[in-house]
């Protein structure tokens, strides 16, 4: 029965679902403190749902509207600012409530979920089921119950839109969510900024060690963001000379040879992979895959990212017990951490 959960699984920072904010606070005047997290209640027209899933879906397919499941973690800062951006502000607001029902769900909770006759099991459980890994996480769901799309952690409100159509205009039946956002979204919000760090490398294979490599496109409404304030940050410079970092243009039609050898372009690439934002960011090592981010990550998670696989702990940890083993060291050694988006008023 879980077939029918065989999604897209983005193994986005697991970081995120790491020590809640509260307990990582010491009590000794030299250990460091954690800032950045922000406090959100969900919008008071959200579902007051029994959380048996199945029959939300019923209920949603007779309105002629789908599920719209929000898994959310208490103080994320993604979480927050995409609920001010796309479900308390026009014209993604209207859109949703039109056309969905939205249930929230905690991805640490302990309540339970009906999510089919087979499934009952806690909300942290069926966040695992549905290798929910970045938050927000949210899954689109049939009258059948069957999941059709999904965003796995920040999206731009216009890109979110897009989304938000693809699902309620059924496209889901005709195309897959990468092909639809291609037709529909702008090619001229963002010209490709140079970096660098980027180095000019077409075949993939010849890299030995760390490889990053960056997909872009002229349709991204988040790579200058991206630029601004994550590679410029210095806790990502840091961490960014253990890397080859490649940058793509997913727009273009130039050869690419796969860390596999074989041959491909951006486009085919991204694909391969399963990447629906961009910018995307893909981390190799050893010629293997080991992590994807494929929504927008501040700098905190992202530098522990790179230092996740740069490092090689991937090797001996998941990227979870790694991120709370970090942040421990981290304020142990007097640090502060900051885990919210660069110059954001809290």
């Amino acid at each position: 029965m879980l077939k029918m959960l065989s999604l897209p699984v983005v193994s986005l920072a697991a970081f995120l679902l790491m020590t809640p904010f509260d307990q990582a606070r010491g009590a000794g005047t030299d250990r460091g403190t954690v800032s950045g997290g922000i406090a959100h209640d969900m919008p008071d027209w959200f579902k007051e749902s029994f959380l048996e899933i199945a029959e939300d879906a019923m209920e949603a397919g007779e309105a002629e509207k789908h599920i719209l499941l929000f898994f959310n973690l208490n103080n994320c800062p993604y979480c927050a600012r995409m609920l001010d951006e796309s479900f308390r502000a026009d014209p993604n607001m209207s859109l949703i409530r039109t056309h969905f029902d939205a249930i929230a769900l905690n991805v640490l909770g302990d309540r339970e979920v009906v999510f089919n006759e087979d499934i009952t099991v806690t909300e942290k459980e069926l966040a695992e089921i549905l290798n929910v890994r970045a938050t927000p996480g949210i899954l689109f769901l049939d009258a059948e119950n069957r999941p059709v799309a999904r965003a796995d952690g920040y999206r731009a409100p216009e890109q979110f839109r897009q989304i938000l159509e693809y699902v309620s205009n059924k496209a889901y039946r005709d195309m897959n969510l990468d092909a639809y956002l291609e037709q529909r979204l702008a090619k001229d919000v963002y010209d490709l900024r140079d970096n660098p760090t980027f180095r000019d490398i077409t075949d993939l294979s010849s890299i030995q060690g760390p490889l990053m490599v960056i997909l872009e496109n002229g349709g991204c409404h988040d790579c200058a963001e991206f630029h601004d304030t994550i590679l410029s940050d210095e806790r990502v410079r840091e961490e960014l000379p253990a890397y080859t970092v490649v940058r793509l243009d997913t727009d273009a039609n130039t050869p690419v040879i796969d860390v596999d050898g074989s041959k491909t372009t951006a486009a085919g690439l991204a694909e391969k992979h399963q990447m629906f934002y961009r910018p995307g960011v893909l981390l190799f090592d050893r010629g293997e895959l080991v992590r994807r981010g494929d929504s927008l990550i501040y700098p905190y998670h992202f530098s522990g990212m790179l230092r996740y696989v740069s490092g090689g702990h991937y090797q001996s940890m998941d990227a979870s017990a790694y991120g709370e083993q970090r942040m421990e060291e981290l304020l142990e050694a007097g640090q502060d951490i900051d885990l919210g988006r660069p110059g954001a008023t809290q």
